[in-house]
């Protein structure tokens, strides 16, 4: 989707902690919901299909460096069904 380098202003997001980039994402996709367009309706839908991709490869390397436990207790669910939610690509 994007290169993640920068935000649009040119501040790398890199320096931005995991609150002010979720932040940040709320912000964009008020925006893109309160245009009430077809264009941002499908921008959005685009998003929710990507974050749901990016939201298992966090799942998967959260486990791998922790473990699925970690996931369950995250996400509040039980560590089986984290695993087979997210346990592959």
């Amino acid at each position: 989707m994007a290169d993640g380098s920068a935000a649009p202003d040119g501040a790398p997001l890199d320096g931005l902690t995991e609150a002010e980039l979720g932040a940040l994402i709320c912000r964009a996709t008020d925006e893109l919901s309160g245009r009430g367009t077809r264009e941002g309706f499908a921008e959005l839908l685009r998003i929710v299909a990507y974050v749901g991709q990016q939201v298992g490869h966090a799942a998967r390397l959260v486990a791998q460096s922790n473990s699925w436990s970690q996931v369950a207790e995250i996400s509040g669910t039980s560590r089986q069904a984290a695993w087979e939610r997210w346990r592959s690509t």
